[in-house]
């Protein structure tokens, strides 16, 4: 071997089968081919991920955030707009007291973020990725108030009450309570006054006189009894086939019980005087409601008679007293003719009395009763029966005069 051998190394074609170095053999054409191929395989798939990664996660995208273009990369998602952007200065809403105050600045409702008009929920936030050029807007979200319990009252009916119209005083309609209520917090435990939440109705009072139309009726009516003076009225009642009106105190219900049937029996009309004649409107409110109740019962116990017609000692009984205890009655009834039977005046005054004033509808107040000696009553009836009959008038209790009338106005428009 010479230098220049030794220098370089053996040639492949002076190798021996002894030598260490086998002889290199040139690459096939089909070898060189496919490594070409994979080459340029790699080269395109290298090509095509980045281009994927590029168009799907890398590229830049405006879109437009409450009227404001933000630049961000197309794959990014809703919640994380949202996070990169602090909200975009919109907040959570409060969870706020009953009385207004704040219990939790972050206790409401979250932000409202809305994509094209549509509001996106919180659940899908984190699925939502968010469309080039798309139309975000974001709200704060809304305060929430504290659930509450609540309390309720009665907001006491007041009463419309008009009786300048006669001597028929009715209670058109019940009053109803309305609602008033207290709200108390769940959390807070704070109390709110809400009002009248229900707004009550009033109960309605109105009065007329009751006018027949073409006839002639009067209805006489007696008051205070029953008592001894009773039977013999009822006795010339009776004979001359009269049907009159008794308003009787309770107290003497229970001690003329039989008298009290007999009237019932025989066809008169029977109502409460209340239970021992006090002047009403004088009465404590308990004290009324109480009297008025005690003057039906003792009727009720005394005949059989369930009523809630009364006349009011005195003829009184105000404004105050119906919006005290008009829920107990139906009516009051008043008179048009007083005859005075009270003073004593002597059986030709009684009698002149109604004759002087008789008319139409006339409701004529006498007695059966009372703390007086009634013998004039007795002694008048008779003659004023037959004078008022030869003048062509019919004899009715209350309930037929009011039967036989014209309804009033208000009446009609119920």
């Amino acid at each position: 071997m010479d230098a220049r051998s030794a220098q370089n190394g053996p040639d492949p074609e002076e190798l021996t089968l002894e030598g260490a170095v086998k002889p290199r053999r040139p690459l096939a054409p089909w070898a060189r081919t496919a490594i070409v191929i994979v080459v340029i395989g790699l080269v395109a798939s290298l090509a095509a991920g980045f281009s994927w990664m590029w168009d799907d996660h890398w590229r830049p995208i405006d879109v437009t955030v409450n009227g404001r273009t933000v630049r961000t990369r197309v794959d990014t998602t809703l919640v994380k707009l949202l996070e990169k952007n602090d909200d975009f200065g919109a907040k959570r809403g409060r969870l706020l007291a009953i009385d207004g105050s704040v219990i939790d600045k972050r206790g409401g409702k979250a932000i409202v973020p809305s994509i094209a008009g549509q509001a996106i929920p919180e659940s899908d936030w984190s699925k939502m990725v968010v469309p080039e050029h798309a139309d975000v807007t974001v709200d704060s979200g809304a305060d929430v108030t504290e659930g509450h319990t609540v309390i309720k009252r009665a907001a006491p009916y007041g009463a419309d009450v008009d009786l300048a119209g006669g001597t028929i005083q009715v209670r058109v309609s019940h009053g109803k309570d309305g609602v008033a209520e207290t709200w108390v917090g769940k959390k807070s435990g704070k109390k709110v006054d809400k009002g009248v939440t229900t707004k009550p109705t009033d109960m309605v009072v109105r009065s007329y006189s009751p006018r027949p139309e073409g006839k002639k009726v009067i209805a006489l009516t007696f008051d205070d009894g029953p008592s001894k003076y009773s039977a013999p009225m009822l006795d010339i009642l009776k004979e001359k086939g009269v049907k009159a009106t008794f308003f009787d105190l309770g107290q003497q219900s229970k001690e003329f019980a039989s008298v009290e049937k007999r009237m019932v029996s025989e066809g008169h009309e029977v109502a409460s005087h209340s239970y021992d004649h006090p002047n009403m409107p004088k009465l404590s409110r308990d004290e009324l409601r109480a009297n008025i109740e005690k003057g039906f019962s003792a009727m009720k116990d005394a005949s059989g008679v369930d009523t809630k017609v009364l006349r009011s000692p005195y003829g009184a009984f105000g404004s105050q007293q119906w919006k005290d205890a008009g829920d107990l009655i139906d009516m009051n009834v008043l008179w048009d003719i007083d005859t005075l039977d009270w003073k004593r005046p002597g059986a030709d005054a009684i009698h002149d009395n109604v004759m002087k004033h008789a008319h139409n509808g006339a409701i004529v107040l006498m007695h059966d009763g009372g703390g007086g000696d009634r013998e004039q009553d007795i002694e008048a009836l008779p003659r004023i029966i037959d004078d008022l009959r030869g003048q062509g008038y019919e004899f009715v209790t209350v309930k037929q005069l009011i039967k036989m009338s014209p309804k009033p106005e208000w009446e009609k428009q119920k």
